[in-house]
């Protein structure tokens, strides 16, 4: 039905019970696919990346790759050498989303950078759909998303980037931080417990998205995953 999104992400799943159906684009992250999709990339995050989560990271015995895996390494070569097919897809994508979310009852929300960090902005998709809500998570500051008020960025604290989180926090951005057990407060910030669904444009102002850690990041130690059972 869907040639470049996808629903099938238990995460994004939860917010059905918010009335919202998310619907997300997942790339091959960073430069698996040959090309950078995470400017912003940190040695943690790549290691820890959510990409390996669930199905994603599910492997025949001897194998390094799967059909997920696959998929998304084909619709990043795509945006990079047949952009404007790729954009004609996504913008007949999220058309057939909103219909489907629709016919539910649902109401339809975008997240663009499942496991990539674009400039989706430039793209010219967003400002064709300003009564829907899009949104996503970033690492990389000085985004122009001014002009696109249905647009939502949150910014995502990892091992080395604590420069750019402060300047984010100035900015007003909420911060998503990944941890080992999520807490109420982090470094005087509330914290609010971003698992329970992936909804991150109803998230409080001024406080922090907390994430536990999956996947490989049950194993991180590169500061990418802050660990408070050690503090």
């Amino acid at each position: 039905m869907f040639k470049l999104l996808s629903t099938a992400n238990p995460k994004i799943q939860k917010g059905t019970k918010l009335g919202y159906l998310s619907f997300i684009l997942h790339l091959a992250p960073a430069d698996l696919s040959g090309h950078n999709t995470c400017p912003k990339a940190t040695a943690g995050c790549r290691a820890a990346c959510l990409n390996t989560a669930g199905r994603g990271g599910m492997f025949r015995k001897g194998e390094n790759t799967n059909t997920i895996q696959k998929a998304r390494i084909r619709k990043t070569v795509q945006y990079f050498f047949d952009r404007d097919q790729f954009l004609a897809d996504l913008e007949a994508d999220i058309r057939r989303g909103i219909r489907f979310a629709e016919k539910q009852g649902l109401t339809p929300v975008f997240r663009l950078n499942g496991t990539s960090d674009l400039a989706v902005e430039k793209w010219g998709i967003i400002e064709k759909f300003p009564t829907v809500q899009f949104y996503d998570y970033t690492k990389v500051l000085g985004r122009k998303i001014k002009h696109l008020p249905n647009y939502h960025l949150t910014f995502s604290q990892a091992d080395g980037n604590e420069a750019d989180v402060a300047e984010a926090r100035r900015q007003g951005y909420t911060i998503a931080a990944v941890f080992d057990q999520v807490p109420a407060e982090y470094r005087g910030l509330p914290v609010h417990d971003a698992d329970e669904h992936d909804l991150r444009f109803l998230d409080p102002k001024g406080s922090i998205a907390g994430l536990r850690a999956k996947g490989r990041a049950k194993k991180d130690y590169s500061g990418f995953v802050i660990r408070l059972q050690q503090a």
